[in-house]
């Protein structure tokens, strides 16, 4: 990676309408940054995200602790998670919906928040459920980056800081930090 700063070029939606849900969010980018604006419904699935495209070849973060975030979320507690090769010749790709290691993120009600996520911390979960097996999170071989609001937190609870109804979510950097 020759910048500590993530690029937001290609970035994509991922709503629960993937599982049948009804949240209709979209992302774009702006001028201030990566822009998630829409409505979320609790039921029937209760998420809405912008997910990186896949990163190939994986990202190296190996030389950082982790990420920095400046996002403005209305108070809202968002998941951060991250894609990274498992060092278990793919066998976690196999399972459905993937393992990705993630950790919340609670933002301010006004103004932007800086979270810093560091990668010791990230916790491996499947479909919002955490993960039992022993595994060890790799930032050598990041291949996907995605900021969501879930009615789920990252152990599979109740998000706290779940709110349904209208959402706008600006993320205005990403970048690695040592």
């Amino acid at each position: 990676m020759t910048t500590s700063r993530v690029s937001f070029d290609s970035w994509a939606t991922l709503n629960d309408t993937i599982m049948g849900g009804r949240s209709r969010a979209g992302c774009c980018l702006t001028p201030e940054g990566l822009l998630l604006e829409g409505e979320v419904v609790a039921d029937g699935g209760g998420f809405v995200s912008c997910r990186s495209p896949l990163l190939r070849p994986p990202l190296d973060l190996s030389a950082f602790s982790g990420l920095r975030l400046a996002i403005e979320a209305e108070g809202r507690t968002l998941k951060f998670a991250v894609a990274s090769s498992d060092g278990l010749m793919g066998l976690t790709e196999m399972i459905p919906g993937g393992l990705r290691w993630v950790m919340p993120v609670p933002t301010k009600l006004e103004g932007t928040t800086v979270a810093e996520i560091a990668f010791k911390d990230l916790q491996p979960v499947v479909r919002a459920k955490p993960v039992g097996l022993p595994l060890r999170f790799d930032a050598s071989a990041i291949t996907r980056l995605q900021v969501l609001h879930s009615r789920f937190d990252e152990a599979g609870s109740t998000n706290p800081g779940f709110r349904a109804g209208a959402i706008r979510i600006l993320i205005h950097s990403i970048e690695a930090y040592k």
